[in-house]
């Protein structure tokens, strides 16, 4: 609702400054001890400040905390015990009462949760380690923006923008064939999805992980022959006891190669290769490092340092 009555904006700086105020009134509560305290009585204890793996998600998790305490931050904000002390009267003060009033600021919150909340929980799945997640990522990020397009009841006027930002930003920093490969390559997603051969971005994902990730040429060839097999689900892949096990709640895909891909497998081979693959945000968190030093003209002693954090 809030893009189709004012067109003129924009989901990158309405997301950008919207967060940035969320962490400007957090960061004035935690900076004063009277604030601090006070947040303590109309919140009993509970804390703003949650923070992630990544910023992302650390914005993600500070929105949805301020959001949940609205009400106890608004009555805050208007008490006799704020109104009452010097810090109400100076400007950072005001400005900081002024967006825990202000309603469109609530507005976006929401809006931004309904676009953030299905993009962490993807993240949460790269940086996770309770399973290999390579074989999932392709699903999670389609579900993701499938939630989001029922969030905006599927009007793509109201998403066009936020796809446009997450397409971007998936092609550049997140985006590779593995993830396409791992896709068809994950059973309980391929057997169930048999158009996906015909998906081309898909197919050609794999193919390109196969040329890649194979150097050998009549290994590649023997893998084309053994697709065959694995696509009409023949020999090992279709007894009873495989076709059990790779559903969503089976083994995971790379246990179900190593134990059910024998008839296939110079395939076998490459499907664990990729499917035993770790996924990381840490390659995304060097990017928006170097960019911020760079953004503010460090040296190159600075950038240094910043690689010597994430080695």
């Amino acid at each position: 609702m809030l893009m189709v009555k004012r067109k003129h904006l924009y989901w990158s700086p309405l997301i950008k400054e919207t967060i940035q105020k969320g962490i400007s009134l957090v960061g004035y509560i935690y900076s004063h001890t009277f604030t601090l305290n006070l947040l303590e009585t109309f919140t009993n204890k509970k804390e703003l400040m949650r923070p992630a793996v990544t910023r992302f998600a650390t914005s993600f998790l500070t929105l949805e905390r301020i959001h949940e305490e609205k009400d106890n931050l608004r009555r805050m904000f208007t008490s006799i015990e704020w109104v009452q002390n010097t810090l109400s009267k100076d400007a950072k003060g005001k400005e900081v009462a002024e967006i825990v009033i202000m309603t469109l600021f609530w507005e976006n919150v929401v809006c931004i949760l309904k676009v953030m909340e299905p993009l962490v929980r993807v993240l949460r799945l790269v940086v996770g380690e309770k399973k290999l997640a390579m074989g999932y990522i392709y699903e999670s990020m389609e579900k993701a923006k499938e939630t989001i397009r029922g969030s905006f009841e599927k009007n793509e006027q109201r998403y066009r923008d936020i796809f446009k930002i997450i397409d971007d930003r998936w092609n550049c920093q997140l985006h590779s064939p593995l993830h396409e490969a791992g896709h068809i390559l994950k059973t309980a997603i391929y057997y169930d999805n048999k158009g996906l051969e015909f998906d081309f971005k898909v197919t050609k994902g794999l193919h390109d992980c196969i040329d890649r990730l194979v150097p050998n040429k009549e290994d590649r060839n023997k893998i084309l022959r053994e697709l065959s097999i694995y696509k009409n689900g023949e020999d090992m892949f279709g007894i009873e006891i495989a076709q059990r096990q790779r559903q969503r709640n089976g083994l995971a895909p790379a246990l179900w190669w190593e134990l059910f891909g024998l008839s296939a497998p110079t395939l076998q081979q490459l499907a664990i290769k990729i499917l035993g693959s770790t996924c990381s945000a840490f390659g995304c968190e060097i990017r928006l490092y170097l960019r911020s030093f760079i953004q503010k003209r460090e040296t190159v002693s600075s950038i240094r340092r910043c690689m010597i954090r994430f080695m």
